[in-house]
């Protein structure tokens, strides 16, 4: 174990993790800051959580908490709330025994693949340090002495810029698959390079994914492309054949070599990012139907031909293509709902009729920029992403004439005459 000085400045850190840190100390517990946040610190970024580990159990936290409550059942962790800011607390976690009896059972249980089911064995800090996963995520700080505790050797693989599992990288996927995910991430958002340990399991573990249930999943996929380097993050995932256990049907079609698509999908994740740089909101709706889009397109297009109309053949695509994926990842309705609609109103966006009525709309605007990306990235919309840009800058006067241009021009109406049986004929057909 090494320790040294941080240099960090309080102001960084959360008042509301150091009033936690101190009123468990004030208790006589250990508590320390650790994780990303410590990471981050010593990187000079700007931590969005703050985690606390202390050797006291999640019951002593929440005792002494009153505006706290425990949650988990894989791992129990306490919950202190102050307004929306959440400080998650830990507990030391220990090393699992090995066979054990009844009452250890309740505490540790582990699948035959060596998933971890249930960790809540504690320990000390040093046991609590080995049973995280990668050494840059096991750094300790002490606020009260400015003081970081290395216990793994995060320290040099921070200015190295590298990803290093902790303990026997093979074990450590296959107690929580996860991790894979979680290298990818961390790699894409830190700009670190994985160590060859990392990257050498990752081939033969991978399937293992299938077994993390789909909600589960779902909450990575957000936190892979909505934490500021989705595009990176995709680019890793491809790199590292993992996008097919998130998004099969897509990656699938990306094999395929769709340029439209690729196109598409990175035109997105570059927009997510600088959104997120700007402090806009992204919802997972418009992620989630992006990612999916590439499978719905290809669907409706093979419906089309085999005699569908569009809109039929869209909806039915939209709808397979959320089964299908909900088999992988959840999508909870609340998104899913929505997806749909974005969806839906690319028809009525490509066959603008009532414009001014399509601006009301309460997914006008999210459909509005999937229309635009789709045409950025080169799929056929009939030039409507430019039209419906110049639409809304427009005036009255400048919105009738740019309407006036999407009527097409019907060929004048031919002249017709009775004969003298009484049935009309064209003047076209009649001999000279």
């Amino acid at each position: 174990m090494s320790q040294q000085q941080a240099a960090i400045a309080v102001e960084q850190i959360s008042p509301n993790a150091l009033k936690v840190i101190q009123r468990l100390e004030d208790e006589g517990y250990s508590a320390y800051l650790v994780g990303g946040g410590v990471r981050d610190l010593l990187l000079g970024g700007k931590p969005k959580d703050f985690d606390v580990s202390t050797d006291a159990t999640p019951e002593q936290v929440r005792q002494l908490f009153r505006n706290s409550r425990i949650i988990g059942r894989r791992f129990r962790i306490v919950h202190v709330l102050y307004g929306r800011e959440v400080i998650e607390v830990t507990t030391f976690r220990g090393h699992h025994p090995q066979g054990g009896d009844g009452d250890s059972n309740k505490h540790s249980a582990v699948s035959d693949s060596g998933r971890l089911l249930r960790d809540n064995v504690y320990g000390s800090i040093e046991e609590d340090a080995l049973r995280r996963d990668f050494t840059v995520n096991a750094l300790y700080y002490q606020p009260s002495s400015d003081t970081i505790l290395d216990f793994c050797g995060g320290l040099e693989d921070l200015e190295k810029r590298r990803l290093t599992l902790i303990g026997e990288p093979a074990t450590r996927y296959r107690e929580d698959p996860v991790r894979m995910l979680r290298a990818v991430r961390f790699c894409a958002k830190l700009n670190f390079e994985m160590s060859p340990g990392v990257v050498a399991p990752l081939d033969e573990l991978a399937p293992l994914l299938h077994d993390i249930p789909p909600a589960r999943l779902f909450d990575e996929v957000l936190k892979l492309f909505m934490s500021g380097a989705a595009l990176a993050t995709y680019r890793e995932l491809l790199r590292y054949k993992l996008l097919g256990f998130l998004f099969p049907a897509s990656n699938r079609i990306l094999a395929q070599g769709d340029e439209v698509s690729e196109h598409f999908i990175a035109a997105m994740l570059r927009n997510t990012d600088l959104r997120i740089q700007q402090g806009k909101p992204v919802t997972p709706a418009f992620l989630y139907g992006a990612l999916l889009w590439p499978s719905v397109r290809q669907q409706a297009e093979a419906l089309v031909k085999q005699g569908e109309s569009p809109v039929q053949a869209r909806q039915q695509a939209g709808i397979a293509s959320i089964e299908h994926q909900i088999q992988h990842t959840s999508i909870p309705r609340r998104f899913s709902t929505p997806m749909r609609e974005i969806w839906d109103l690319q028809h009525r966006l490509e066959n603008p009729r009532g414009p001014e009525h399509l601006l009301t709309l309460t997914r006008f605007r999210a459909a509005y920029d999937f229309l635009v990306l789709r045409e950025e990235a080169g799929e056929e919309t009939g030039g409507l992403g430019d039209w419906w840009t110049r639409y809304q800058e427009a005036d009255e006067q400048a919105r009738q004439e740019l309407t006036g241009e999407l009527r097409p021009s019907r060929p004048p109406r031919k002249r017709t005459r009775r004969n003298r049986r009484g049935t009309r004929r064209k003047f076209s057909d009649q001999v000279p």
